[in-house]
């Protein structure tokens, strides 16, 4: 079979592109090595943050605000619950250039986000311990969303359109033959007229099969789940992201007793994708617990569970979305630098209306390759 769309890596993203795609008559096929949802992509550890007033830059607001538009659209359709308005709460020294951007791009954009000072913080938020010369910016109508039925029901919604989703088949050749993409995996070769990669980790060396180079590094990180009192419950406390003198670090409330949920967004060691790198272990753990102590020092934590994924780094940590430059049959999603899944929804409209050679919702000039030259 001819398909019009072969995509590469049914994540996150590529489940969302299909979708859109197979919803506008389009014959897709999506293959990944793995069976998604699961714990080789950017999207396990059951939450993601979602945010509008964007700290790593303005350029991003008009994205973030399609995806929400696209999220809530996506729940209606599904009937679940899975964009949930904790609020999130960003945090750090007033000269920080993360929390300024968040600052004026909520001004920009007449988001809700409210600036606080360090008192006003630390009473809202009682295990809150923040240094005087820190300030809040809080927006309430972002949160998290909930990953697990985001990727089922892009599943199952492109299957409801004709979409075929075939895992477990790890892809071992790209190539363009007779004017088609060719993939071959470990027993079968499919055909297609157009190829998108979203295959995170793994996109940097599908890509290179066909004469291009990604500035992207694939690095090590942890997250973990430690029990929390009280105050810091969901609907009590927030999501968060803190910009330190110490890292960088993001989190979760205690969502239905599963614990307080924090990774480090900063720093990591470069992997390779199929080696994943240490597992968790003592150090990433005391790296967590200094955080906490010394910025939610109001509570009491103990490690539950840790685990580790893995962050497509670019230079900039900005996102690369484009087409091939000698091959524009062939489209790519890549480099999410670990802030990427709150616009998986959005960026699969993107990645539809490329293919199809459509008028792009969203301005993708920002994110695209040409950048690095």
């Amino acid at each position: 079979m001819l398909y019009d769309m072969i995509i590469l890596g049914a994540g996150s993203m590529g489940l969302s592109a299909g979708y859109q795609l197979a919803k506008k008559g389009q014959a897709v096929l999506m293959l990944d090595s793995y069976h998604p949802p699961h714990v080789h992509g950017s999207h396990h550890g059951e939450t993601r943050i979602i945010r509008h007033a964007y700290g790593e830059g303005e350029a991003y607001v008009p994205f973030a605000l399609r995806a929400r538009e696209l999220w809530k659209e996506l729940e209606r359709t599904l009937g679940k619950d899975i964009f949930l308005e904790t609020g999130v709460l960003n945090c750090g020294p007033e000269s920080s250039p993360f929390i300024q951007n968040v600052l004026k791009s909520g001004e920009t954009y007449d988001l809700h986000v409210e600036e606080l000072t360090s008192d006003v913080m630390k009473k809202r938020w009682s295990g809150l311990t923040v240094p005087a010369d820190y300030i809040g910016a809080y927006e309430k109508d972002a949160g998290y969303l909930r990953t697990d039925p985001i990727l089922k029901g892009y599943a199952e919604l492109a299957a409801s359109h004709g979409a075929e989703l075939a895992g477990g088949q790890r892809v071992e050749k790209v190539q363009i033959k007779e004017g088609n993409i060719e993939v071959k995996t470990q027993n079968e070769i499919h055909k297609g007229k157009k190829l998108i990669v979203t295959a995170g980790a793994w996109g940097k060396e599908l890509l290179s099969q066909l004469g291009l180079q990604l500035p992207i590094t694939v690095t090590r990180k942890t997250f973990a789940w430690l029990h929390a009192d009280e105050p810091f419950q969901e609907g009590r406390f927030p999501c968060f992201s803190f910009d330190t003198d110490i890292g960088t670090y993001y989190g979760f409330p205690d969502i239905n007793g599963t614990g307080l949920k924090i990774g480090r967004h900063d720093t990591g060691l470069p992997i390779h994708p199929d080696q994943k790198g240490a597992p968790f272990h003592d150090g990433d753990a005391e790296e967590l617990l200094s955080f906490l102590s010394r910025f939610m020092g109001g509570g009491t934590f103990q490690l539950r569970e840790g685990k580790t994924c893995m962050y497509s780094m670019t230079p900039d940590e900005d996102f690369i979305i484009d087409y091939h430059p000698e091959h524009p049959e062939i489209m790519f999603a890549l480099g999410f630098s670990g802030h990427g899944f709150k616009f998986a929804s959005a960026v699969g409209e993107v990645l539809s209306e490329m293919a199809m050679e459509k008028e792009l919702t969203v301005d993708m000039r920002p994110f695209r390759l040409s950048r690095f030259d």
